[in-house]
């Protein structure tokens, strides 16, 4: 038996209707995801372990891009950023430890800003570090990065461009979603 033909239009109408919707939602979500990622956070993997024991070798990260908007970065924030030698589009993690305009010195693997008598707090790093590195004279707008395990970090004190310009500075790092979800603030260096 076939159907009658008003019934028929009817079903054909019902399916373009439904499409439409998912079509709707489908297109919402992309656009909020969109949105979301270029205004509100900021998404990093962590290839290697230069941020250990911090965060972990594989662990996803996620960051503020808000966080930055009334106060700019302070030492010890984590930040997800740019490499200042490359156009890649490749996010970073390390640690703010040199602010603009600062001078920094590694003597014996400890960190000094200004020529102070006391190195800075470095309870965060994986290991006791070595080396000497620097003097380092950080331009404004710029800041001087490195990793919680310095001794197998490539760094501010290894690139060619020493310093992260502000701009690059994609967001303040707030927690790790994967594997395992915890918190990583500024509290942990202090």
């Amino acid at each position: 038996m076939h159907e009658p033909v008003g019934q028929e239009k009817e079903k054909k109408t019902s399916v373009k209707k439904e499409l439409l919707s998912w079509l709707r939602v489908l297109a919402s979500s992309i656009l909020l995801a969109l949105i979301i990622t270029n205004f509100f956070i900021v998404n990093a993997s962590v290839l290697t372990g230069s941020m250990e024991n911090t965060i972990m070798t594989g662990d996803r990260v996620l960051g503020s891009r808000l966080s930055y908007i009334r106060n700019g970065p302070e030492r010890y924030d984590v930040v997800i950023f740019r490499y200042p030698d490359s156009d890649e589009n490749i996010n970073y993690v390390k640690r703010i430890i040199g602010l603009p305009g600062e001078k920094v010195q590694i003597i014996d693997g400890k960190v000094y800003i200004d020529d102070a008598e006391e190195p800075l707090y470095d309870g965060f790093t994986h290991e006791p570090p070595e080396g000497d590195h620097g003097p380092f004279y950080v331009p404004e707008d710029h800041y001087f990065l490195l990793g919680d395990n310095r001794n197998n970090s490539f760094d501010s004190k290894d690139w060619e461009t020493h310093f992260v310009a502000r701009d690059k500075i994609l967001g303040k790092m707030m927690f790790v979603y994967y594997p395992k979800l915890h918190w990583v603030d500024k509290a942990e260096a202090e």
